[in-house]
């Protein structure tokens, strides 16, 4: 029982730090790096010159920063995993925003992308963001949804058909575990 004990925790601090490390490279590129290089962070006016938005850009890069975080631990943490495809977790998250959308890294780095688009009032930021949800999409689509058909068979299939892709249910998911 011990050594299992020990095992069990070993894989957790695997699957922490390999997550940390997939964070940094991942999502802080696409999301931070990416979107600086574009936009150099400066302020231009605002979309259809509604100060408004910038408010809901800053409200959006909020979430999105959030949801990342929070999903993230679940994938290290309650998956025992990354991730990251040559890292995957052990176990099928359904926790958290998982019980609202499918997705919710994705609709994360999104939401953040989209967000600094509103609250800088750039334009390529938004062109940018677009081309990147294109990008998740294929990648869900092609690569990843047939993969976690194969490891999680009827637990991801009925994960699948109660809880959407993108767009968030308004209510959770209270099924899987």
């Amino acid at each position: 029982m011990i050594a299992r004990n020990r095992c069990s925790r070993s894989l957790k601090y695997a699957a922490v730090i390999g997550t940390a490390i997939f964070f940094l490279f991942a999502p802080c590129v696409v999301a931070g790096v990416v979107p600086w290089w574009i936009s150099r962070w400066e302020f231009r006016l605002p979309f259809l010159g509604v100060e408004l938005t910038r408010f809901v850009g800053a409200a959006l890069i909020l979430a999105g920063l959030a949801g990342l975080v929070d999903s993230f631990a679940r994938f290290a943490l309650q998956g025992l995993g990354t991730p990251a495809p040559i890292a995957p977790t052990q176990h099928l998250v359904v926790t958290g925003l998982y019980r609202y959308v499918r997705n919710p890294i994705y609709v994360a780095v999104a939401a953040v992308i989209f967000g600094q688009a509103l609250l800088f009032g750039d334009w390529g930021l938004f062109a940018y963001g677009a081309v990147v949800w294109l990008a998740f999409h294929l990648f869900v689509v092609g690569y990843e949804e047939p993969t976690l058909k194969r490891s999680f068979g009827a637990e991801y299939e009925a994960f699948c058909i109660n809880v959407p892709r993108w767009i968030p249910r308004l209510t959770a998911w209270r099924g899987g575990r």
